[in-house]
């Protein structure tokens, strides 16, 4: 079986992405497994990673706007590489106008403003400015949308927001009330019952969902939180799903299967 592709907006996405996030670092398991992820993501590693996921028909990556993705997509990119690049805007960077600039002039295929930064803005009353974020995105020609951890995001920029996608958390792990930041080490939830209010809202939403964070960042089987996925994802929804190999290489591959195995169930 292979996957037909989703549109974001004029984006023809891999139903399947790949998440970026053990390439970075985050492994929402810990500061101690944080570090073994970078230290085991070699610059090749990636790379190698992107040229996997290329092999098995995946398409499209998420990753985040700062210096070491970017410098990476511009290497893989050079030595022949085709994987689309979905941008991940950085917390830390001074503005989310910055992150989208560089997105930008970095080869971004499509960008979205990070969970944490939407979360924050819903708890601090500041929501009003992102249409100016979705507005630059879409001004410099690509595909634009929101992630979020908090369903409250969703139920907001659904009626409030014109994007082309929205990246949906299954779980709500932390407040990002009094910063956008993940803190390595913060202490993290992730209930069951977060994933089933947010795939519920998903079945509303105007416009394609990216789920993510299906597999609990590492504390589900991919055989339940996979098939999970598979059956409340809409015909023009996409997963994305980061891959640790230093576990088990091969993984991607068995991911990539399980997904397609409960879409031809469903």
């Amino acid at each position: 079986m292979t996957l037909a592709p989703v549109e974001l907006g004029t984006l023809q996405a891999s139903r399947f992405i790949l998440g970026g996030n053990p390439f970075s670092g985050f492994s929402h398991q810990g500061v101690e497994r944080d570090l073994e992820m970078r230290r085991y993501y070699t610059a090749e590693r990636i790379k190698a990673a992107w040229k996997e996921a290329e092999s098995l028909g995946i398409t499209t990556c998420v990753g985040r706007v700062d210096a070491h993705i970017m410098r990476l997509l511009a290497e893989y990119w050079d030595g022949g590489g085709k994987i689309k690049w979905i941008a991940q805007t950085a917390p830390e960077l001074q503005s989310a106008a910055m992150a989208i600039d560089r997105a930008v002039a970095s080869g971004a295929s499509a960008c979205f403003v990070h969970g944490g930064q939407t979360d924050y803005a819903m708890a601090n009353g500041k929501m009003a400015e992102l249409p100016d974020a979705i507005d630059r995105i879409r001004q410099a020609g690509l595909p634009a949308g929101i992630a979020g951890h908090n369903p409250d995001v969703f139920r907001w920029a659904d009626e409030h927001l014109d994007v082309d996608f929205y990246m949906c958390s299954y779980y709500n792990p932390s407040s990002r009330a009094k910063r956008a930041e993940h803190v390595a080490g913060t202490p993290e939830w992730f209930d069951d019952d977060d994933r089933t209010i947010m795939v519920d809202l998903i079945q509303g939403l105007s416009r394609p969902a990216i789920h993510y964070k299906v597999l609990a960042a590492g504390r589900k089987e991919p055989a339940d939180g996979l098939s999970f996925a598979a059956r409340h994802m809409r015909p023009g929804d996409a997963v994305c799903v980061g891959a640790y190999t230093g576990d088990k290489p091969g993984m991607l591959g068995e991911d990539l299967e399980i997904l397609e195995r409960g879409l031809n169930t469903v």
